[in-house]
C-alpha cells in the first residue's frame, strides 16, 4: 500500500467509515515497517491541526464510497480494536481525533488567547483502586502496591481475582470503584468484568452450582465478558439494577446505569441477551444498545458504533456528537473533580473526538480550548470553570 492509500483510509478510519478490508490493510500497513507506523501517528497529528472545515470536505468525498464498518461483526471488532491501538499511541499524547462542533461558525477557535487561571491543580487522572465490603462489613481498600490473598481471592491492588470453591456457603462480596477509579474483578464462575468509575457491583464470592448466576449492578458502568453456561451446567447469568434485568448465556456486553442519569444503556457486543424492564422485554443482536427511561419505564433498541460505547475500558474516551455537558460529566467522574460553566449555553456545545484517559487534565482542556468550544478555562483545586 502507498503512503497516499495509507492517508485516505487514515481520514477514512478517523471518521468510522472505513471497510473491514481498508482496517485489515492499515493494520499491515501500520506493522510491516516501524517508518509506518511513525507516518501514521503523523498523519493523525496533521488531521487534528488542518482547517476543520477541510477535514469534513475529506470525509464528504469518501463518503460514497464504502458502508461504515458493520459492529455486529467479531471480525470487524478485531481490526477496530487493532487500529484504535496504534491510535492510542497518538491519542494519549494530546491528539483529539476529527473534531468538529456542533455549532459551524466556532470551527476555527477562539481569538481570545489568554492564558488559563490555574490555581493548586489537585486534579489528577483516574487509577485503578477500589473499595472491597465483605459479608461481614469489613472493607478493603485496594489501590497500586496493595495485596490480598485468601481461601478465594488474591488481589495485586490493581484487580482481584476469585476461585471457585464447592459447597461453601453463600456470601457476597461488593466492589466499589470511586470518582477517579476503576477495577478489574475475575468472578469465580471465570467471569470477568471491568468496572468504570463511580460504579458498584455486587456478587456472589462463589456461584451455587447448577443455578442461575446471579450478580447486581448496584450504579455505574461495567463491561462483562461472560463464562458460557455451557461450562457451568447450563446455569444462566443474571445482571441485576433497581431498573432492569439482563439476562445472558454466554455473551460481552456493556450496562451503563449511574444514579444521576435519566436512562440505563446495555450495548450488546457478542452473543444474545434478554432486557427486561417491569412493563416489556427485548433481545439485543451484536451492534445494537437498549435505552431504558427510568422516569417511564420504557425500552428502546438501536444500533450503535459498539467501540465509541466500550472505549473506556480500552483507556480511551470516545464522543460522538455529544453536547460539552455530557461530557464534561464523564471527565468528572474520571479524574475525580467538579465541573462549573459560567453560562448555560456552553453546555450545548459538543464535538465528536477521542481523548486518551492518562493525559492531564491541562490537555485535554486546551483540545477543547483549540476548537473553539470554549474561550477560556479555569483550574482551582478539584474545580474546573469553563469560559
Amino acid at each position: 500500500m502507498s503512503p497516499k492509500e495509507a492517508r485516505i483510509i487514515t481520514v477514512k478510519f478517523l471518521n468510522n467509515e472505513a471497510s473491514v478490508a481498508e482496517l485489515n490493510q492499515l493494520s499491515h500497513w501500520i506493522e510491516e515497517n516501524p517508518s509506518n507506523d511513525v507516518a501514521f501517528k503523523e498523519y493523525l497529528n496533521i488531521y487534528h491541526t488542518l482547517d476543520k472545515r477541510q477535514v469534513f470536505d475529506a470525509m464528504q468525498a469518501y463518503r460514497k464510497t464504502e458502508a461504515i464498518i458493520n459492529a455486529k461483526q467479531n471480525r470487524s471488532k478485531v481490526f477496530r480494536l487493532n487500529i484504535y491501538k496504534y491510535a492510542a499511541a497518538a491519542v494519549l499524547v494530546g491528539v483529539l481525533l476529527t473534531a468538529y462542533l456542533f455549532k459551524p461558525d466556532s470551527i476555527f477557535g477562539s481569538d481570545d488567547m489568554v492564558a488559563p487561571v490555574i490555581v493548586n491543580n489537585a486534579i489528577k487522572p483516574g487509577a485503578n483502586k477500589a473499595i472491597l465490603t465483605l459479608e461481614d462489613g469489613k472493607e478493603i481498600v485496594f489501590e497500586k502496591g496493595a495485596s490480598l490473598q485468601t481461601n478465594n481471592a488474591t488481589s495485586n491492588g490493581e484487580k482481584i481475582i476469585y476461585e471457585a470453591h464447592k459447597g461453601q456457603a453463600l456470601a457476597y462480596n461488593t466492589l466499589t470503584i470511586p470518582r477517579g477509579g476503576q477495577f478489574f474483578v475475575k468472578l469465580s464462575d471465570g467471569t470477568q468484568v471491568w468496572l468504570n468509575s463511580e460504579s458498584q457491583l455486587k456478587y456472589p464470592v462463589n456461584f451455587t452450582e447448577g443455578e442461575s448466576r446471579k450478580v447486581e449492578l448496584v450504579y455505574g458502568e461495567a463491561y462483562f465478558d461472560v463464562s458460557p453456561s455451557t461450562e457451568h451446567k447450563g446455569a444462566s447469568f443474571e445482571v441485576i439494577n433497581d431498573n432492569q434485568l439482563v439476562h445472558v448465556l454466554g455473551t460481552e456486553f456493556n450496562v451503563k446505569a449511574y444514579n444521576d442519569e435519566d436512562e440505563v444503556y446495555t450495548t450488546l457486543v457478542e452473543g444474545k441477551v434478554e432486557i427486561s424492564s417491569s412493563k416489556e422485554q427485548h433481545i439485543l443482536k451484536p451492534g445494537e444498545q437498549s435505552r431504558l427511561n427510568k422516569n417511564v419505564n420504557t425500552l428502546s433498541v438501536e444500533a450503535v458504533d459498539v467501540y465509541r460505547q466500550i472505549s473506556w475500558k480500552e483507556g480511551i474516551f470516545s464522543f460522538k456528537r455529544m453536547t460539552l455537558e455530557d461530557i464534561m460529566t464523564i471527565l468528572s467522574r474520571w479524574y475525580d473533580m467538579d465541573v462549573v460553566f459560567e453560562n448555560e449555553e456552553l453546555k450545548q456545545r459538543g464535538f465528536n473526538g477521542s481523548l486518551g484517559k492518562e493525559q492531564p487534565i491541562e490537555q485535554i482542556l486546551e483540545n477543547i480550548k483549540s476548537f473553539g468550544v470554549i474561550k477560556n478555562y479555569e483550574i482551582r483545586n478539584k474545580q474546573v470553570i469553563l469560559k
